[in-house]
């Protein structure tokens, strides 16, 4: 019998162990989706089903949780701890936000190269990428009550406002706004159809951020092999730190209010959010023609493919998630 239970223990762990990667994979999947912009990190979550599931785990979320740990010296009050834990399901946001960092970091480094090394053809895939978003989105609900309408046109002007101050390259990157779009892009990407990077993006952000988490990353790097003083990562773990305290933030409180007007006004809150995406495309346009203000022959046909491509997989996306409910 000793021997049975044994078997059945490790069968259990086994299976839990599986799940975890498995889910760990999914957040890989939704990391390297929010990580480009007009890309959804939420729109992922439906497609490998665990969308209801993230939702659900980060409203039940409960920071007093941590005052059960002054018990867990002894057997009871660990079991107390971890039994809160599993109902909390930590165990499946810590797989899954460990998978999102991954692809981030990674990702995160693949971009800010492609923006130092060809600018205009990256904010043209950009640029593909949100306006195909856009009109896969508007496909799903219907604008058609003055309410709507007047949250749609909100949301483009207010999109159309910021990006045209954010093109350019004088745009500050001050702890108050770095907390900002942490706050904004993490409740983001837990939203189908609305990217984090995209809100990177319109805040004039997003090429800041990939190239102080890539000096970061390395640093780190050169820390552990000795080539570094931990010291020299004051100022970008200070960017990383206030980036993340920022997403914290966004969980506990944003998320809330964004869930509640997602429950009660469904299709404005939608049409508000997809007419920001449609207002930013300001900014890829005037990025790409401060790059190449005359646009000669030469150049147009590589901007015009890097838009296609951009479209192309967003379009194919929403081909085999089509059956989705926004």
């Amino acid at each position: 019998m000793a021997g049975d239970t044994q078997q059945d223990t490790a069968v259990a762990v086994s299976a839990s162990v599986q799940q975890l990667v498995t889910v760990y994979l999914k957040g890989l999947a939704m990391g390297a989706a929010d990580s480009v912009p007009g890309v959804s990190g939420g729109t992922i979550a439906f497609i490998t089903g665990i969308y209801e599931r993230l939702i659900t785990a980060i409203t039940r979320l409960d920071p007093t949780a941590v005052f059960l740990l002054a018990g867990v010296h002894r057997r009871e009050g660990r079991r107390r701890f971890y039994d809160r834990l599993l109902e909390m399901d930590v165990p499946f946001l810590l797989a899954l936000g460990l998978g999102v960092v991954s692809a981030i970091v990674t990702v995160s480094r693949v971009m800010h190269a492609a923006l130092q090394e060809a600018e205009a053809l990256t904010f043209a895939f950009f640029f593909g990428l949100i306006a195909a978003s856009a009109v896969v989105l508007y496909e799903h609900m219907a604008v058609d009550t003055p309410g709507r309408i007047a949250a749609a046109v909100a949301g483009f002007a207010i999109a159309f406002l910021v990006s045209g101050v954010t093109s350019g390259s004088d745009v500050a990157h001050t702890v108050p706004i770095i907390f900002v779009a942490g706050s904004i892009a993490i409740v983001a990407m837990i939203l189908p159809g609305v990217s984090g990077a995209f809100f990177l993006v319109l805040f004039g952000q997003y090429e800041y951020l990939t190239g102080v988490l890539t000096s970061f990353v390395d640093g780190v790097l050169a820390v552990v092999v000795g080539d570094r003083a931990i010291g020299s990562l004051a100022d970008a773990a200070t960017t990383v730190f206030t980036f993340g305290l920022g997403a914290i933030l966004g969980l506990f409180t944003i998320a809330h209010l964004i869930r509640w007007a997602l429950d009660n006004y469904r299709v404005a809150t939608l049409s508000f959010l997809v007419s920001l995406m449609v207002g930013a495309l300001r900014l890829p346009v005037e990025r790409v023609l401060d790059t190449d203000p005359t646009l000669a022959a030469g150049s147009v046909l590589p901007i015009v493919l890097a838009v296609a491509i951009g479209g192309g997989v967003v379009l194919l996306l929403d081909y085999f998630t089509d059956d989705l409910a926004y």
